[in-house]
């Protein structure tokens, strides 16, 4: 089972989403480790200007941003990607 670290916190794949970004079980783990307050990406249809939409134009800004290819050497889509692609960021 691989584990990787994201501040001190050991994720294993169950904590993944293969979609893109942490589960449910993910987040739980993340923010009782860390007291953060991980919520779930933004999915759905929202409205132009609702806070839902700022938190989707400021992670797609965020993430879009970081360097990093969106293909691994097998021509799959790194976690970066699924994670761009669940955002809707384009």
């Amino acid at each position: 089972m691989a584990k990787y670290t994201k501040k001190g916190v050991s994720m294993t794949k169950a904590d993944k989403n293969p979609t893109g970004g942490l589960s449910e079980k993910g987040r739980r783990k993340y923010n009782a480790a860390t007291g953060s307050n991980l919520k779930r990406p933004v999915t759905g249809k929202v409205k132009r200007g609702s806070k839902a939409a700022k938190r989707r134009k400021s992670f797609c800004a965020r993430m879009g941003g970081m360097k990093g290819a969106m293909k691994d050497s097998k021509g799959r889509p790194t976690r970066k990607a699924l994670a761009l692609r669940k955002w809707k960021c384009r």
